[in-house]
């Protein structure tokens, strides 16, 4: 069938709104009308060939819409429902059984690769393959075709669904990097390092878990308001510290319980160990900004201080529970994600990744 697609061709340049042609739906698949999309810093990366999807590429990871056809054995959904959708899994390894499907076995050849899992693409324009099924999904476009099991029906009628995309990755990672990963119990202290759209939906999640004090390490005053707002206790400019881990321990003197850390900026992920007090726990979430980036730890203080570091992926979820779980924590009030959001068409695309890196906005949905 004819849609739209914002294609990325080359490193680094703008994407481009084009012409595309989606293949009916396979056995298993389910094509889905995209009425809602975020944009993650993910997404950029991929452009950009951190991740070495080849290009030329349809991304966009955080879809949201209404079924339109479904494959062959698809019985979760029929044409009709509403539904976000997830990252891809295989469904049978065993990180998959154990209902961590962010840490799927095949999860590189099933999220980065650009093709269905036997190489082929559903993705095209006249006789070229384009590159797709980026996630399971490829939703910068007007329609997306997924996998059965990366689809999350949503039952509820209430919720505006162009704006429920983002809990597909940014606000699920750092909604259950709290909740899930980390699980921070309540009375327990957190700093978390970055407040765009993972940092502000990991406050939120420290809010519901009860966490009695919430720190928020992030340069941008208008970020820092808006996570006081949603119920961080403080909120520390780091460009007027010399030293973080100083500005935290004048907070919490023993160092926070949690660290929470979504720049992957290397200074910022080294300071943060050094917030923690003994067996404290780093969740980190962050991208760094290039491949070879590495780190300095201080070994010698991550043994004597009992520090953990916990790798994290997609917050730990179990797309089919936890993202319902979110839905149903907005419609409470307890979850506001939508204050976070402001759309774009999809053919401004490129105005919405200029006004996300200026920090107009903390997160960009592109409304095909």
């Amino acid at each position: 069938m004819d849609s739209i697609a914002a294609v990325a061709r080359a490193p680094h340049h703008p994407f481009t709104v084009e012409p595309i042609v989606i293949d009916p739906p396979r056995p298993g698949e389910v094509l889905v009308r995209i009425v809602g999309v975020g944009l993650c810093h993910t997404d950029l990366v991929a452009r950009d060939q951190f991740i070495p999807i080849p290009l030329p590429a349809v991304l966009g990871h955080e879809g949201a819409g209404i079924v339109e056809a479904v494959g062959d054995g698809v019985t979760k959904v029929v044409p009709g429902d509403r539904v976000v959708i997830g990252f891809a899994s295989c469904g049978h390894c065993a990180r998959c059984d154990e209902h961590l499907p962010s840490y799927c076995r095949d999860f590189p050849m099933l999220n980065y690769a650009g093709t269905r899992a036997d190489g082929s693409s559903g993705l095209r324009q006249g006789d070229a393959a384009l590159s797709g099924h980026f996630f399971g999904q490829s939703s910068f476009a007007g329609h997306a075709l997924a996998q059965e099991r990366n689809v999350v029906k949503i039952e509820a009628t209430d919720v505006p669904l162009e704006l429920l995309g983002p809990l597909a990755c940014g606000f699920q990672t750092g909604a259950g990097g709290v909740m899930r990963s980390l699980a921070c119990p309540a009375g327990s202290s957190i700093a978390i390092f970055g407040a765009g759209p993972v940092g502000l939906a990991a406050v939120m999640g420290a809010v519901i878990q009860g966490c009695a004090t919430i720190i928020v390490v992030e340069p941008v005053a208008s970020r820092r308001d808006l996570a006081l707002s949603l119920g961080a206790t403080h909120a520390i400019d780091p460009a007027g510290e010399p030293s973080l881990p100083d500005a935290i321990r004048a907070i919490v003197a023993d160092g926070v319980e949690f660290a929470f850390e979504t720049s992957g900026r290397e200074a910022v992920v080294e300071a943060a160990p050094a917030s923690l007090g003994s067996h404290g726990l780093l969740g980190l979430v962050g991208v760094p900004p290039r491949p070879e980036s590495s780190l300095s730890i201080n070994l010698a203080a991550l043994i004597t201080y009992g520090h953990r570091i916990h790798g994290i992926i997609e917050g730990d979820s179990d797309l089919d529970s936890f993202i319902p779980e979110l839905v149903e924590l907005y419609r409470a009030g307890r979850f506001p994600f939508d204050r976070l959001i402001q759309t774009f068409p999809l053919a401004q695309i490129n105005a919405a990744v200029a006004a996300q890196a200026r920090g107009d906005c903390v997160k960009a949905v592109l409304i095909p």
